[in-house]
C-alpha cells in the first residue's frame, strides 16, 4: 500500500507511476477524498468537545434547558451523520489506497508490456540434438510418468497426475532446491498453512487486486495460497521487530492454486500453466537500505539453481508496465525449454520496498531509537516446479526416449534415468 503522505504531498510522483504502469487514475478525485475525510474529523471532534463543554455546564447546572438539552440531542444526531459520512469517504480512500499498485523503482525500463522487459543475461549455450526433440507432454506420456487425462478426468483441463518416477522427480527435486537454500544460501525453513485468511492475502496485495484469480472457501472465508508469499507475509503481521534481528531469510514448499483467468486460452497443453502446481518460495524481510542488495542476491539465489541443473537460462529485468501488483522492480529467471524452443518462467524475484509491510503493520524498531519503520519485503521463487520438470524433461532427453537425471540430483532420486516401463 502506498503511503498517504504521497497523495498530500506529492500527487506528482503518483501521477509519474500510474504513467509508467499505463495506468489511468485521477489523483485529484484522491487528494479531494482525503481532504474532505480530514474536514469531516475536525467537524466530529468539534461537536463532541461542544458536546462535551455543555454535558459537563449542564450536570452543574441546578435549572435545566429543555432547549439545551434538545440542542445536545440534535448534536449527537448531527455527530452520528458525520461518522457514517466519514466512513463513506474512509472506505472509497482505502479502497484507492489498496487498488493502487507500487511506485516502480527508479532503474526500472520503462514500457508498456512484456515486449519492453530486457535480457540481462543469458547463462549456459542452448543445447544441440542428432534428432528432433520432443516436447515435454509427449515425453511424459512415453515414459507414462505425466497423465494429463488422468488429471481431467479427477479434475478439469489444467490438472495433471505424475506418476512413477516422474512423482518421485518432482519430490526430489523439491527436497534438493529446499536443501541448498537452507545449506549453501542461509534460509531458514517454514512449514506452512495451505489455506489462509483474508487480512493474510490482503497484506501480501493479492486482495483485492487478484480476488478472482484465487480459490477461495466461502464458508470459512478461507484462500488456498496463490504462493507462500501470501503467509510468510503474513508470519510477521502487526509486528515490531527489533533492528538487530534483521534480516530475516525463510525458504518454503506449498502448493499454490490459481484460477489463470488472466491466461484463459494460453499454453493449454502440458504441464506448463496449470491451477495447482509446486514451487519453493523464497521471501526476505529486510532493512529499506538493504533491498537493493538483497534483490541481487535473491536473484543470484534463484538463478543458481539453474547453474547447478547445468540448464541454460537468463535473466530478464521487468519493464514498469509488466511488474507485478506489489513490485517495485524485479527480475524474471527464465530456463530454456529445447522441445517447445521456448523460454520457460521459473523465477520472478521482486523487491515490494514497503508497499507489503505498510499493508501488514510490520515494522522494526532502530537500535538507535526512535520511531518504528517499515521493513522493507523481497520474494522470489527458487523455483516453480512444474517448468523445473518441462526443462529436464527436454533437456536432457535421449533419441531413445529416454531421459538422463541431472547428475546433482541422483543422490535425491535414487535412479539416474527415467525410462518407460
Amino acid at each position: 500500500m502506498i503511503d498517504i503522505e504521497l497523495v498530500r504531498k506529492h500527487p506528482e510522483v503518483l501521477n509519474e507511476a500510474a504513467h509508467k504502469r499505463g495506468e489511468k487514475i485521477e489523483i485529484e478525485k484522491i487528494r479531494k477524498l482525503d481532504v474532505d475525510r480530514r474536514a469531516i474529523i475536525t467537524k466530529i471532534d468539534e461537536l463532541r468537545a461542544h458536546r462535551n463543554e455543555v454535558s459537563r455546564n449542564l450536570g452543574n447546572s441546578k435549572e435545566k434547558s429543555k432547549d439545551l438539552i434538545q440542542s445536545m440531542r440534535n448534536v449527537g444526531t448531527e455527530i452520528k451523520e458525520m461518522e457514517s459520512r466519514e466512513k463513506d469517504v474512509s472506505d472509497k480512500l482505502q479502497d484507492f489506497l489498496m487498488n493502487f499498485p507500487n511506485i516502480p523503482e527508479e532503474t526500472c525500463p520503462v514500457g508498456a508490456d512484456e515486449n519492453a522487459n530486457t535480457v540481462r543475461e543469458i547463462i549456459g549455450d542452448l543445447p544441440s540434438f542428432e534428432f528432433d526433440p520432443k516436447a515435454h507432454w509427449d515425453i511424459g506420456e512415453h515414459l507414462g510418468i505425466v497423465d494429463l487425462k488422468g488429471g481431467v478426468k479427477l479434475s478439469q483441463t489444467r490438472f495433471y497426475v505424475l506418476k512413477g518416477q516422474g512423482a518421485k522427480l518432482q519430490r526430489a527435486l523439491i527436497s534438493w532446491m529446499l536443501d541448498v537454500h537452507i545449506d549453501k544460501h542461509g534460509y531458514d525453513e517454514l512449514y506452512l498453512p495451505y489455506l489462509v485468511n483474508r487480512d493474510t492475502v490482503t497484506g501480501s496485495g493479492h486482495l483485492p487486486h487478484f480476488g478472482d484469480n484465487m480459490y477461495h472457501d466461502e464458508e470459512d472465508d478461507l484462500f488456498m495460497v496463490p504462493t507462500a508469499e501470501a503467509p510468510i507475509t503474513g508470519l510477521l503481521r502487526d509486528e515490531i521487530i527489533p533492528e538487530s534481528d534483521l534480516p530475516f531469510k525463510f525458504v518454503a514448499h506449498t502448493p499454490c492454486w490459481r484460477r489463470e483467468k488472466f491466461s484463459a486460452g494460453r499454453d493449454t497443453r502440458g504441464i506448463k500453466r496449470v491451477h495447482q502446481f509446486d514451487k519453493v518460495e523464497m521471501y526476505k524481510f529486510v532493512k529499506p537500505e538493504d533491498s537493493q542488495e538483497e534483490l541481487e542476491n535473491l536473484l543470484k539465489d534463484a538463478a543458481e539453481i539453474c547453474t547447478l541443473l547445468e540448464i541454460p537460462h537468463r535473466i530478464i529485468e521487468l519493464c514498469t508496465g509488466d511488474l507485478g501488483f506489489s513490485a517495485s522492480k524485479s527480475y524474471d529467471v527464465e530456463m530454456w525449454g529445447s522441445g517447445t524452443k521456448e523460454w520457460l518462467e521459473v523465477s520472478s524475484c521482486s523487491n515490494c520496498t514497503d508497499f507489503q509491510s505498510r499493508r501488514s503493520a510490520i515494522r522494526y524498531r532502530p537500535t538507535s531509537g526512535g520511531r518504528p519503520q517499515f521493513v522493507h519485503t523481497l520474494n522470489g521463487s527458487g523455483l516453480a516446479v512444474p517448468r523445473v520438470m518441462i526443462a529436464i524433461l527436454e533437456q536432457y532427453q535421449q533419441e531413445d526416449g529416454s531421459v538422463v537425471v541431472p547428475k546433482i540430483l541422483r543422490p535425491y532420486t535414487g535412479f539416474d534415468a527415467l525410462t518407460a516401463n
